[in-house]
């Protein structure tokens, strides 16, 4: 296996890679400018979990995609071993770069160990499954490895990440020690310390695949981002943007990524909302709409869910029967008797999210507005709740399946593909043999 090693500068302003430079000049036109992070779906909690390998001698490790998550970290009470680890010192340019909040000496363990040393900083860890925060999430360096083509392996001796203890890992998925955070603010996000390399200019792809049985990926990088039709494709040509808007939520940037959603459609009739809900309150950073890879279902407000579940009953055939939820989770079920399938799944009304403009949209069909809950019943896939406190709208993993999202940090702005059953392909045949 062919492995190139990158080093994190001393100030932190780009990559060098470990190799003398004029070798570098001659591989620059060679090495691939995309990385590989599969991702699949956990058949139980629906949950996205990716794979890195991390630490000396290197450990695979399967982490939670946390699209808004302020670093990679990892549980370090469950036996983490390496002979590279190192916990950035107080005042050190790690701290610094990290943004750390504080400092401190290991007081709750009996000996030292990763995650609990002296004279180390710390930022917040977090875990969105459980909505718990802990300010101790010790900030360390340590080796990181990603894939790209087969054969490659692209390693960084001094990643930075932070080290949590146990009990902030609870309710992960089997198997899973840590959380990928994606968050577009923090300098040690994974997006954002590998645009720290100019290759992978602060783009990233993400592509979930629909199936437990299949893989999707994270795309980092420019791109193009190639699946195959049988003939290769890149689903990244011809997006649909929209801006990322940046939220403040109390004294923190939020890390989330929030988009303007302007009006909801359903079979192209607006849907009568209080529209004061899609805009984000400047004085406590409530309401508007975020995307989040940690919700299996997009939630909305219960007033925007009423007026949305009304809406799509009304525009539905009327040979579709109404049936009792058999799962409190959802409000509107149906018998799927009479509901043909189509290439986009059910056929049922298309749900518009209208965004910063009219021709803006992001269209939601059968495939990604429905979910089978038993043989014979399909119940609309969102969720209504109380978000008085929350925002209003959170697309949430079902509605982001088979859809090519292009989250462009640089120019702030995300995009859309529609649905890639369209183009008769999927999220799992994404191509990592052929870069460029």
């Amino acid at each position: 296996m062919e492995t190139f090693k990158f080093l994190l500068s001393s100030n932190y302003n780009f990559f060098l890679l470990l190799l003398p430079l004029n070798i570098f000049l001659c591989l620059a036109k060679e090495l691939p400018t995309t990385l590989f992070l599969p991702v699949t779906k956990d058949p139980l909690t629906l949950q996205y979990i990716t794979e890195v390998g991390q630490r000396t001698p290197l450990v695979p490790i399967k982490l939670l995609v946390h699209l808004g998550g302020r670093s990679l970290w990892v549980d370090c009470d469950r036996g983490y071993n390496s002979s590279t680890y190192k916990p950035a010192v107080c005042n050190s340019r790690q701290c610094s770069f990290a943004k750390s909040h504080a400092c401190g000496d290991c007081l709750f363990k009996p000996r030292l160990q990763p995650g609990c040393n002296n004279n180390t900083c710390y930022i917040w860890g977090e875990n969105p499954l459980i909505n718990t925060y802990m300010d101790r999430a010790e900030i360390a360096e340590d080796v990181l490895s990603i894939g790209s083509t087969p054969g490659v392996l692209f390693t960084w001796p001094r990643f930075i990440f932070t080290c949590v203890e146990s009990y902030l890992a609870r309710r992960l998925p089997n198997g899973v020690t840590g959380i990928a955070g994606f968050g577009h603010e923090s300098p040690i996000s994974i997006s954002n310390q590998l645009a720290l390399d100019p290759r992978f200019t602060g783009k990233f792809g993400m592509c979930l695949s629909s199936s437990t049985r299949s893989r999707g990926a994270i795309f980092i990088g420019s791109g193009p981002y190639y699946v195959f039709n049988p003939k290769k494709v890149d689903i990244s040509k011809d997006l649909v943007y929209t801006k990322l808007i940046t939220n403040n939520r109390g004294y923190l940037l939020s890390e989330e990524y929030y988009i303007q959603v302007s009006s909801i459609r359903i079979a192209g009739q607006e849907v009568p909302l209080n529209k004061t809900l899609l805009v984000i309150n400047k004085k406590n950073g409530v309401g508007g709409t975020k995307i989040s890879s940690t919700v299996p279902f997009t939630i909305l407000h219960t007033s925007i869910y009423d007026a949305v579940k009304i809406a799509f009953i009304k525009a539905l055939p009327k040979n579709v029967t109404l049936v009792e939820p058999p799962m409190k989770r959802f409000g509107a079920c149906f018998s799927s008797k009479n509901i043909r399938l189509t290439k986009v799944g059910p056929d049922v009304p298309v749900i518009d999210f209208v965004l910063h403009k009219r021709s803006a949209i992001w269209r939601i069909y059968g495939a990604n507005s429905m979910v089978h809950v038993r043989k014979d019943v399909m119940c609309l896939a969102f969720v209504g709740r109380d978000q008085t406190w929350e925002p209003s709208i959170v697309i949430g993993g079902n509605q982001l399946e088979e859809n090519l999202l292009v989250f462009d940090l640089p120019r702030k702005k995300i995009g859309f593909s529609s649905s890639l059953k369209f183009q008769q392909t999927s999220c799992s045949k994404y191509d990592n043999t052929i870069l460029g």
